[in-house]
C-alpha cells in the first residue's frame, strides 16, 4: 500500500535500515542524562542546521508532538496577554480555541480560501500565531506575505505552525520566532516526535514570563538544551531517526526543487481529471505539499475505495470539507515511482 495520506505519511525508505543501525548501536537503551544521548542531541542540531538552514541563534528543542506545542507556547510565551490567531482551516482554528482554553486572551482574525493573508500592523498583541501551511484545506503563507506581517508586527513574537511543510520546502526561519513541525509529514518518519526551533527573542520573552509551573515550560527547556539534555525521558528513536534523515538527505534548496517540480506535475494531472478541481484556485496560497481536490460527495467516496483496492491511499477531506474533498501529499518521502503510478491510475480512470 502506497500512502498519500498527509500524515502520517509514508516514511522515509532508509527507515528499516536506520531501525535496524539503532537497535545493533544500543541507542535505544541509553540514559537521556548520559553522554551518548547528549551527542546524540547535538549531533542532530548540527544536521538540522546543514539540513534545513536554520540559523545559528535559533535553537532546537523536542516535544512530543505540535499539538504539545501549542500549549508550550500558551503557557510560556502568550501567559495573561492578547494573542492574534490568522487562520483560514481547521487546524489554525483549533490552535486558536485550545489557546483560549489555557489563556482567555486569544483574537482570532479568520480570511478566505483564496485570499492572500492578513499583512498589516495589528496594534496590541504581543504574539501572532498563523498556520504556515494548512493540512486541511492545501493553502500555506508565501514568503512575501510572511516578510510583511513581520515587517508591521516587529515588536511582536510570530509563531508559525509548519507541520506540514517544515523539510519539504524551504523556510526562512529569520521571518518569525517560533517554528514547529511533527516529523511523520515532510521529515518522513513515524509519529511521535515534534521539533520546536526558537529566537533568542522567544527566549527573552519566556523568561520575563516566567512560565514555571509546568513540567514543560519553555525557560526549563531551554535551560536542558543548553546541556543538549531534554527535560524528560524523550522519544531518543524519533531523534535517533530524524538525526539519520537530516544528515543523509539533500540540503533543503535540492528538496524544494524536487517538491516544486512534483508540484508542477500534479497541477497537470489534476486539470485532466473530468470529476476533480483543486480546491484552491489561487494558486499563489496553493500549498505545493499538500493537494486538496474537491467533487461531489459520491465520487470524491468512490475515488478513496477504488484507490485503496489499486495500493493507494489518499488523505480524507478534513472537518465540514470531509464528504467533499480528499487530499494528496506531496512530500520528500514519497517515491518518483509511486507518484507516476498513482497518476497514471487517476488519468485512465477519471480523465
Amino acid at each position: 500500500m502506497i500512502s498519500f495520506y498527509p500524515g502520517p505519511s509514508r516514511i522515509d525508505k532508509s527507515i528499516p535500515a536506520y531501525l535496524r543501525k539503532a537497535v545493533q548501536s544500543g541507542i535505544l537503551s541509553v540514559n537521556h542524562r548520559s553522554q551518548s544521548f547528549e551527542k546524540l542531541y547535538q549531533q542532530t542540531l548540527q544536521n538540522f542546521r546543514k539540513s534545513l538552514q536554520l540559523p545559528a541563534d535559533y535553537i532546537l528543542l523536542f516535544t512530543s508532538s505540535a499539538t504539545e506545542c501549542w500549549e508550550i507556547i500558551a503557557q510560556s510565551l502568550i501567559g495573561t496577554e492578547k494573542s492574534l490567531h490568522l487562520y483560514n482551516g481547521a487546524f489554525g482554528e483549533k490552535w486558536q480555541q485550545y489557546t483560549h482554553k489555557i489563556t482567555k486572551q486569544t483574537v482570532s482574525q479568520s480570511f478566505g480560501l483564496n485570499e492572500l493573508p492578513p499583512t498589516q500592523n495589528f496594534s496590541g498583541y504581543s504574539v501572532i500565531c498563523f498556520t504556515h501551511n494548512e493540512t486541511s484545506n492545501g493553502t500555506y503563507w508565501p514568503n512575501p506575505q510572511i516578510k510583511k506581517l513581520r515587517k508591521e508586527n516587529s515588536d511582536a513574537l510570530l509563531v508559525a505552525d509548519a507541520t506540514s511543510s517544515m523539510a519539504g520546502i524551504k523556510i526562512d526561519f529569520t521571518l518569525a520566532d517560533v517554528w514547529f513541525a511533527s516529523v511523520q509529514k515532510c521529515f518522513g518518519l513515524p509519529a511521535g516526535l515534534a521539533v520546536m526551533v526558537v529566537s533568542k527573542k522567544a527566549i527573552e520573552r519566556a523568561k520575563i514570563i516566567q512560565h514555571n509551573q509546568h513540567y514543560n515550560n519553555l525557560n526549563f527547556m531551554v535551560e536542558m538544551a543548553a546541556r543538549f539534555q531534554t527535560t524528560y525521558t524523550p522519544n531518543v528513536f524519533g531523534i535517533y531517526l530524524l538525526n539519520q534523515i537530516l544528515k543523509n538527505r539533500e540540503k533543503i534548496t535540492n528538496i524544494q526543487k524536487n517538491t516544486m517540480k512534483r508540484y508542477e506535475s500534479w497541477l497537470s494531472v489534476i486539470e485532466q481529471l473530468k470529476p476533480f478541481q483543486l480546491l484552491v484556485e489561487n494558486k499563489v496560497v496553493q500549498s505545493p505539499t499538500v493537494l486538496c481536490l474537491q467533487g461531489e460527495p459520491k465520487v470524491i467516496q468512490q475515488v478513496k475505495k477504488q484507490a485503496y483496492k489499486n495500493g493507494f491511499t489518499v488523505g480524507e477531506g478534513y472537518g465540514n470539507l470531509k464528504a467533499s474533498t480528499f487530499r494528496i501529499a506531496n512530500f520528500p518521502a514519497i517515491q518518483r515511482n509511486e507518484i507516476k503510478s498513482f497518476q497514471k491510475w487517476l488519468r485512465t480512470k477519471y480523465s
